[in-house]
C-alpha cells in the first residue's frame, strides 16, 4: 500500500512538473512576442501614422490612415452581420431547438466551423461574392469576417443561455408571459454579460485576420470609404509592408502590429474581466 501511494505521488509530481514546464514555455513565447512588438513598434508611432495616407513606394513619410479607416469599416460590417445572426442562432439552439436533432447537428457544425482555417473562408467568399461580381470589395471582406465570427457567437450564446435556470423561465410562464418575452426580459438579461463577452472575443478574433481579406477586400493604397471597391485594411497592409523592400515600410508595419496586437489584447482582457465580474455576482 505504501509503495502504491509513493508511486502515485511520484507520477503526480512528474505530471505537474511537465504541465508547469509546458505552461511556462507557452508563456515565454507569448511574452517574447509581446515584448518584441512593444520594443520595435512603439518607437515608430507618430501622429502622421494616423492622420496621413501612404506615401508612394520608396518615399519616406506618410501614414496608414486609409488602412485604419478601412479596417474599422470592414470589422463594423462583420459585426453588424455576425452578431445578430449569431445571437439568434444561439437562441434557437438553447431555447426553441433544445435537445432536437437539428439543434445538435447545428451545434456540432458550429464547433467544427470554429476550427476552420480563415483562408478557407476567404476562398469561399471569393467564389460566391468576388468572382460573380467581378471585383474585390469591402463588403466581401466584412462577410468573410462575419462567417468567422458566427460560430463563436452561436456557441457562446447557446452556452450562456443554457446556464440560466429553468425555474426562472417557469416563473415567467406562470405569470402569463409569452415565450419571446421570457427570452427578451428574463433569459437575455441573465445571460447578457456572457453574450457580450462572446461578442467581444469574436470581434477581437476577426480584427487580426489577414488571410480572408487577401481574397475578398484585397487592399487599396488610397483612402476610400466606398465598400464597393477594393478596401484597405490594417492586417493586409502589415503583411504587404513587412514583405516589402523598404525600411520605412518595415517601420510602419511594426507600428501597426503594435497597435492591432495591443488593441486585441486589451479587448480580450476586458472580456475576461467581464466574465470574472459576472461569476462574482
Amino acid at each position: 500500500m505504501r509503495n502504491n501511494i509513493r508511486k502515485r505521488k511520484i507520477i503526480n509530481m512528474v505530471a505537474l512538473a511537465i504541465a508547469f514546464f509546458c505552461a511556462m514555455l507557452g508563456l515565454f513565447w507569448l511574452v517574447f512576442i509581446l515584448y518584441d512588438i512593444l520594443k520595435e513598434g512603439i518607437k515608430y508611432i507618430t501622429p502622421s501614422l494616423f492622420l496621413e495616407d501612404p506615401a508612394p513606394p520608396g518615399i519616406e513619410g506618410g501614414g496608414l490612415r486609409n488602412a485604419f479607416v478601412g479596417q474599422i469599416l470592414i470589422v463594423l460590417v462583420a459585426t453588424v452581420i455576425g452578431v445578430p445572426l449569431g445571437i439568434l442562432g444561439g437562441t434557437y439552439l438553447a431555447e426553441y431547438g433544445r435537445n432536437s436533432r437539428l439543434a445538435k447537428f447545428v451545434s456540432t457544425l458550429a464547433d467544427i466551423m470554429i476550427s476552420i482555417p480563415a483562408i478557407v473562408v476567404g476562398t469561399f467568399v471569393y467564389a460566391v461574392m468576388v468572382r460573380p461580381l467581378g471585383h474585390f470589395s469591402g463588403w466581401a471582406g466584412g462577410v468573410s469576417l462575419a462567417i468567422i465570427m458566427l460560430p463563436i457567437i452561436v456557441r457562446t450564446t447557446e452556452d450562456m443561455l443554457k446556464l440560466i435556470p429553468n425555474e426562472l423561465r417557469e416563473a415567467a410562464f406562470a405569470l402569463g408571459a409569452p415565450y419571446y418575452k421570457v427570452i427578451l426580459n428574463v433569459v437575455y438579461k441573465g445571460a447578457a454579460t456572457g453574450i457580450l463577452t462572446g461578442v467581444i472575443l469574436a470581434i477581437a478574433r476577426v480584427a487580426g485576420e489577414a488571410a480572408p481579406l487577401l481574397f475578398t477586400s484585397f487592399n487599396n493604397s488610397f483612402f476610400t470609404m466606398n465598400l464597393n471597391e477594393p478596401t484597405p485594411s490594417l492586417t493586409v497592409t502589415i503583411f504587404q509592408y513587412a514583405m516589402g523592400p523598404y525600411e520605412d515600410w518595415h517601420q510602419k508595419a511594426w507600428a501597426a502590429s503594435f497597435i492591432i496586437t495591443f488593441t486585441i489584447l486589451i479587448v480580450t482582457i476586458i472580456a475576461r474581466l467581464l466574465i470574472k465580474w459576472r461569476y462574482k455576482r
